[in-house]
């Protein structure tokens, strides 16, 4: 803490000698997709970070770790592979995941951790911005906490009918994890046609975790055993060093074709393929648990993560009419996941499959004038679920019946909105932001067999109305400064997830489903100032969030038993419930400064409070990090830069967890989650446009130390080589 306080003290001071330069300032015009449509981020209301260093985006071991190392995104992890970003206290299938314009959350995104966002290639990502507050005026439901938008390469034409081609070839290699990665891109154009061609292959070992650990804690996180079967038995092996998180490795393959035709000037259209694959991924946190010290598991791993898009894109501009620019984005997604488990020194395992197949079409509609924009658009976004399980008996491989994760009958679930967006210049100064959606979500799941939990019912059916909107005003002075306020409002409807989901989440803990779930609602207020000089800048955040009919997982009677055989476990009951009411509240501070030629130091940090009330008592609310952020210090051009920087975490007390939902004290001290800070080093040599070299060590002083509710410990110090060829 105290280097954030001495990095703030001097952006204070060296921003009062900079206002020696009496010269007037202009706003930098940096361009964002926050409202869909290409759009200065000085007309933009909601604070929106946007990541566009190739370093930062595309040398990272998987998406999730660009977030967690800009230090601007808590990410919390279960397993290796995995990366679950929580913004302003909201997480998992409370912060809409887009890439391309399609969003990536589907009916059974769930409201614990999810590591979806590792299905996306950052290798050829061009780059991310993150949306904070509520956003669902233009992207509907989901959008409470904010959007991770993230954006693909593009294929690039040439300026002449003659064929082009060039590629890049990327190699990574990471000691923590002996991580392995191969990336391939080849772009093939001419004036009107274009072709893209990503492949990636990345293989991930055991991750070690750091070996110097608190004096307080000189337990903490060691691995000392694992399972293995071996001669048709569960042998408990000791693990020989216990910094190694045994298990914990995963594969990845990652595939992307793109097709752009451009036939004239003003219009476009665009294919885009991404097909994604994973290995099994150990569930690493459920493989640490004992109980009367043995293990209680001896399997439990997520199947093959399987996430296949098409989508086509038509973009057109300078259109006769109202409307001058218009983009139509259909899609279609394919996506598979499954659980799979098996206790400690039995012969049933039980597998549980998911598949989901999404179809959505969006369609916007621009119309520019002389002091701002009218922005008219429509979605629909359509959820086909199929839900099956079975128990194989591994000795005599016979199959039997198991209850499955969510309603095993004919199940979908629609999201369908009309949506209009303005953004309105009143003089040189001043800018509105004002829009207001229409949303009905649909979902419709059948339960068919109902005699192995006994449901009470058979069908869960609801039709969601809501209306969101958003009021914001912009000051955008000729001097650097800028201010914003802005009101907002977000709504969540409740998904298959929600509604129809049979799970434990920890041994002798089940949740069931509860069919009376009303959506959630967001309304949202934020200030946000800031100043852009030449030496030194600076902004910070603040807003405050009220949280109605908010779900959590709280004690729930199921056939009027508050315990029931669960998997052979008497287990508690809980069930997702609509509590009464939530606050979050928190702000974030951020700052650079240029030191001496070509030497930037730049810092951020982020405090986030929550708290809800279920009618008779105030209770910590669920997902809430601790204080958390990021000052580095850096120097380069565009042949040779190198960077120090810390990361650091502060402390999640126990008595500010909620020991009934999804922050996994389990995981943690009796304390709760000890504060941490890492010394960090990155550097990349670029000699010429054809070559790239990257030398980064992670972690140098070997901290042991966890993300808040994640059960994996965080990487060991971790040495990192990467080359980049281009041709």
């Amino acid at each position: 803490m105290r280097i954030f306080f001495i990095f703030f003290f001097i952006i204070n001071n060296f921003h009062l000698f900079a206002q020696i330069d009496t010269t007037k300032k202009a706003l930098p015009d940096v361009v964002v997709f926050a409202n869909k449509f290409p759009t200065l981020s000085k007309n933009i209301v909601q604070k929106v970070d946007f990541i566009s260093d190739k370093n930062a985006i595309n040398q990272q071991s998987n998406t999730g770790d660009i977030l967690s190392q800009s230090g601007q995104v808590f990410v919390q992890k279960s397993q290796s592979g995995g990366g679950s970003p929580v913004i302003r206290g909201f997480e998992a299938s409370r912060v809409l995941l887009m890439v391309d314009g399609v969003r990536l959350n589907n009916a059974i995104f769930r409201g614990g951790h999810l590591q979806n966002i590792i299905t996306i290639d950052n290798m050829i990502l061009d780059r991310v911005e993150v949306i904070y507050g509520p956003s669902s005026t233009l992207y509907g439901s989901d959008a409470l906490g904010g959007v991770v938008n993230m954006f693909t390469k593009k294929p690039i034409l040439t300026t002449t009918t003659n064929w082009k081609k060039n590629a890049n070839l990327i190699q990574r290699y990471a000691s923590g994890q002996n991580e392995n990665r191969t990336h391939l891109d080849i772009n093939i154009a001419n004036n009107k046609w274009a072709y893209l061609t990503s492949f990636t292959y990345g293989r991930f070992g055991d991750m070690r975790q750091g070996a110097n650990r608190s004096s307080a804690y000189p337990e903490f996180g060691k691995r000392s055993f694992y399972v293995v079967r071996e001669a048709g038995v569960d042998v408990v092996k000791v693990n020989e060093d216990v910094n190694v998180q045994k298990l914990s490795g995963y594969q990845q393959t990652d595939l992307l074709q793109k097709v752009l035709y451009k036939p004239n000037e003003n219009a476009e259209h665009l294919l885009n393929i991404q097909i994604s694959n994973s290995s099994n991924i150990n569930r690493y946190d459920r493989l640490t648990e004992t109980s009367k010290g043995l293990p209680v598991y001896s399997e439990w791993y997520y199947g093959p993560q399987i996430r296949n898009l098409f989508s086509y894109k038509y973009t057109a501009i300078k259109l006769p009419g109202y409307f001058s620019d218009l983009m139509v984005t259909s899609s279609f997604q394919d996506i598979e996941e499954s659980r799979i488990s098996r206790k400690y020194n039995t012969t049933s395992k039980d597998f549980r499959f998911e598949r989901v197949n999404v179809l959505g079409v969006n369609a916007d509609l621009l119309h520019k004038q002389s002091n701002g924009e009218i922005h008219l658009g429509a979605e629909s976004y359509t959820n086909f679920v199929r839900s099956t399980a079975e128990r194989l008996n591994i000795t005599t491989s016979a199959l039997s019946r198991i209850t499955t994760r969510y309603s095993d009958g004919p199940t979908k679930m629609s999201y369908n909105a009309l949506y209009l967006q303005q953004t309105k210049q009143l003089d040189a100064h001043w800018v509105i932001n004002d829009g207001i959606r229409f949303n009905l979500v649909q979902l419709d799941a059948s339960f068919v067999d109902t005699s192995l939990m006994h449901f009470p019912f058979t069908k869960a059916i609801q039709n969601n109305i809501a209306v969101t909107g958003n009021l914001g005003i912009a000051y955008n002075g000729e001097n650097g400064y800028r201010a914003t306020a802005g009101l907002s409002s977000g709504f969540r409807a409740p998904n298959i997830d929600d509604l129809t989901k049979v799970f434990d989440t920890r041994t002798g803990y089940v949740v069931v489903p509860n069919k009376d779930l009303k959506p959630e609602y967001t309304y949202n207020a934020e200030i946000n100032i800031s100043h852009t000089g030449n030496s030194a800048s600076w902004g910070a955040s603040i807003f405050y969030t009220w949280f109605n009919n908010a779900i959590v997982v709280s004690k729930y009677n199921w056939n009027g038993q508050d315990n029931i055989m669960y998997q052979n476990v008497l287990s508690a009951v809980y069930a997702p419930q609509n509590q009464a009411s939530a606050k979050l509240y928190g702000f974030n501070l951020n700052g650079k400064l240029k030191l001496f030629y070509n030497t930037l130091l730049q810092g951020t940090y982020t405090y986030t409070k929550g708290t809800y009330n279920n009618g008779t008592s105030s209770m910590p609310l669920d997902h809430i990090p601790p204080a958390y952020g990021r000052v580095g210090l850096k120097k380069g051009d565009d042949k040779f830069n190198v960077e120090g920087f810390v990361l650091f975490n502060g402390w999640k007390r126990i008595r500010d967890y909620n020991l009934n939902g999804e922050d996994n004290e389990i995981y943690a001290t009796q304390e709760g989650m000890p504060s941490w800070m890492t010394v960090n080093f990155s550097s990349y040599y670029t000699p010429n446009k054809k070559l790239s070299l990257g030398v980064q060590i992670e972690n140098i002083a070997d901290k042991n130390y966890r993300y808040f509710a994640s059960g994996i410990s965080a990487m060991g110090r971790n040495f990192i080589v990467s080359c980049r060829l281009s041709f």
